[in-house]
């Protein structure tokens, strides 16, 4: 999840934060940081080492506490779930204060709701960065008005060294009504209840190519681990890949470095992985051959004539999305030799959008549009801009727009097997009535089920 809104949260001090230097006495000797293993987040009021920070897409005044509703003690969390949107978002130690989490196995809470609902998510590890390697969450939580106590088994503790991510939460409306959660006695634990029953990931086919780099966080999907709490609890942690160990079938086809997936020959390999020293059950299994047309061309336009969405070459634009909601796409970031690309699966139509207001395009200055792409079979290609108007609103009443369509006898023709330069005349775009505010670019075909595109930028 993205996280946008900040909510410092202070108040009376509840227990001592147990970070030291560690400074040595003897001014020749230094001693490592010693990071803090204070396994409270949150009880009776916070202590100052922890924000709150709220989801992006969250209501964010959604928060306080409650000295009236508590488990023990003499406060709780309160939070006001919406008729509409949901609640949610992340407690997070401070930048320079990361935890020691090593110790735990388990975040535990106590939760009751205003009446029988189910929560979203609640989980550890969302360090609000957008970097977060050990996010690990429970989903459809139970939540009774009762207080009961919710168990999160942390997949790896040793994964969390230094973390900064202690909880978060997401909760949704529930028969078209709000409600309030309380939560209280936050905090990790060492449970001897709890063991681990299996570990599984997604199996899953992929062909790709040599040279191509991947991302392991998002190529391995599906992980996660299933433990016994108690004598008959299961809970079933989802968690990001970076909990597992991976390693690879035949490192002369797929090697694997840091959190890359490098395609280095042709053949077939498989990636397992492993919690510690169990065996997760099922794999990656990668089907490699030659990128049959190599690279695109590199464009020779000068930087200076360019307004780039997609290209090494130049400094691109922002993009909101590269397969809009409404389109009937699949779009995947591919990177062979060094070389970035957009490969399109399973394609009807995508919509490529720069809607924002701050995103829009305006390309009154540039004569063409330009865009490589590569179909393995078919050939009917077509080209769509859509200009928002003056008002840069969608249906704004001055939205004008222009499809364009290529196939075998089109110039340039569209051919198998061989990149192809689309290289358009924007005059060609006859009903655009303005170039002046661009907040779409539609790809659609009838028969091209997969294409890669590369270079996609306008230029004079």
């Amino acid at each position: 999840m993205t996280l946008r809104t900040s909510m410092r949260l202070a108040g009376a001090m509840a227990l001592a934060i147990l970070a030291t230097t560690g400074c040595s006495r003897d001014p020749g000797l230094l001693k490592p940081w010693l990071l803090s293993t204070d396994p409270i987040v949150f009880q009776d009021n916070f202590t100052g080492a922890v924000d709150f920070y709220s989801f992006d897409t969250s209501k964010q005044d959604i928060l306080g506490t409650d000295a009236v509703e508590h488990y023990e003690g003499t406060g709780c969390i309160r939070v006001t779930v919406p008729t509409t949107g949901y609640a949610g978002g992340a407690f997070v130690a401070k930048p320079h204060d990361p935890r020691d989490l090593t110790g735990y196995n388990a975040l535990t809470f106590y939760a009751r709701a205003s009446r029988a609902v189910t929560m979203d998510v609640a989980g550890l590890g969302n360090d609000n960065t957008g970097t977060s390697k050990f996010e690990a969450r429970r989903s459809t939580v139970p939540v009774t008005t009762a207080w009961t106590k919710i168990v999160v088994p942390i997949p790896l503790p040793a994964k969390l060294a230094m973390e900064r991510g202690l909880f978060f939460f997401a909760a949704a409306p529930q028969g078209g009504a709000g409600y309030d959660l309380w939560f209280d006695d936050v905090k990790f634990e060492k449970d001897a209840e709890i063991s681990l029953r299996r570990a599984v990931m997604t199996p899953r086919i992929l062909n790709t190519f040599i040279g191509a780099e991947l991302n392991l966080a998002t190529t391995v999907t599906g992980t996660k681990t299933i433990f016994n709490v108690g004598l008959t609890d299961s809970v079933v942690v989802g968690h990001m890949a970076g909990y597992f160990s991976y390693s690879s079938s035949d490192p002369a086809v797929v090697t694997l470095e840091n959190e890359t997936i490098r395609v280095v020959g042709a053949g077939s390999a498989t990636v397992s992985a492993r919690l510690d020293t169990t065996l997760v059950n099922g794999a990656l299994t990668l089907n490699t051959a030659e990128f049959a047309p190599g690279l695109a061309p590199t464009p020779t336009v000068p930087a200076s004539n360019v307004i780039s969405l997609f290209s090494d070459v130049y400094t691109n634009r922002t993009v909101d999305k590269w397969s809009a909601d409404w389109d009937r796409a699949d779009v995947a970031d591919l990177r062979i030799f060094g070389n970035d690309m957009k490969q399109y699966t399973n394609l009807v139509y995508a919509g490529i959008e720069f809607t924002s207001m701050a995103n829009l395009i305006d390309a009154s200055a540039m004569t063409h549009f330009h865009m490589d792409i590569w179909v393995p079979t078919g050939t009917v290609f077509r080209v769509k801009l859509v200009d928002f108007g003056a008002n840069g609103v969608y249906l704004g009443g001055d939205d004008s727009e222009q499809e364009l369509t290529f196939n075998a006898s089109s110039t340039p023709p569209i051919v198998n097997d061989s990149w192809v330069g689309l290289e358009i005349p924007l005059s060609d775009f006859t009903n655009l009535l303005s170039r002046a505010h661009l907040a779409q670019l539609v790809i659609s075909s009838s028969d091209v089920r997969t294409v890669y595109v590369d270079n996609v930028y306008f230029h004079k």
